[in-house]
């Protein structure tokens, strides 16, 4: 799996000057980022760094207290979480959030919701394609599926909406080296396939950077760094900080 060519053509999402905060303790500190359409961008960072509150912003909880957030040109700093939902942004969480008490089929209809039951069954195919794995535990409940497959599920889930943004927030967190390898797998083919754009968030910085076309490094809520995954790889701040012993 190599890094391919970036799209060039004007942001699908701008960060411009985004500061959010958790009471009065600020978590980003005036962050600028863009992301084009048909590319994966990274975000790496240690943990504590901001970067579960960035995406959560562009979601719309917590709030930008300042800068702006613009989707396909449009202002969406202000609007509600499932107005900005609406324009076809979906997220799979940290820690997956999948409904427990539902079967895997009902969490998918929960994800549907947004994009309508009329390719449903198109769209279920789609994911089966990606996960086989699902669609073997369909009538079981998510709360007892193995971490691997609630994670499956969580994206698949997001999937569901078809999405012009994926935004995909610790994708590896707590799986195991050959599970994640599928994960990456799977959103580097749909990427591919699809130029389904992707925004993703991971402290796994090895994976992450391989996969993405351009990184953003975020240092206690501030970008640091910006570059290719390839360039960000060799870069030696990157490699001392996040890549000096790491699971490759």
């Amino acid at each position: 799996m190599s890094e391919a060519s970036a799209p060039d053509s004007q942001p699908l999402l701008r960060l411009r000057g985004v500061k959010a905060y958790y009471g009065n303790i600020i978590a980003l500190k005036g962050v600028d980022l863009d992301i084009t359409e048909g590319e994966i961008v990274a975000l790496i960072g240690a943990n504590g760094a901001g970067k579960s509150t960035l995406m959560m912003t562009i979601c719309g909880d917590p709030r930008a207290r300042e800068g702006r957030i613009l989707f396909a040109d449009r202002d969406i700093t202000d609007l509600p979480t499932h107005e900005i939902a609406a324009l076809r942004i979906a997220q799979s969480p940290e820690g997956r959030r999948i409904f427990p008490r539902m079967t895997v089929l009902e969490n998918l209809q929960m994800g549907a919701t947004v994009a309508g039951l009329t390719h449903f069954s198109q769209d279920l195919e789609r994911v089966f394609a990606l996960f086989p794995r699902l669609r073997q535990r369909l009538p079981q409940r998510g709360g007892t599926l193995s971490g691997g497959e609630q994670q499956m599920l969580a994206i698949a889930r997001a999937l569901m909406a078809r999405p012009r943004l994926l935004l995909l927030d610790e994708p590896s967190l707590g799986l195991a080296p050959v599970l994640v390898k599928q994960i990456f797998r799977a959103i580097h083919e749909l990427n591919r396939v699809e130029k389904l754009t992707v925004f993703l968030v991971e402290q796994n910085a090895f994976h992450a950077l391989t996969l993405a076309h351009r990184g953003y490094v975020l240092v206690n809520g501030l970008i640091t760094l910006t570059g290719t995954g390839r360039d960000l790889l060799r870069h030696p701040s990157v490699q001392a900080a996040y890549l000096e012993g790491g699971a490759r």
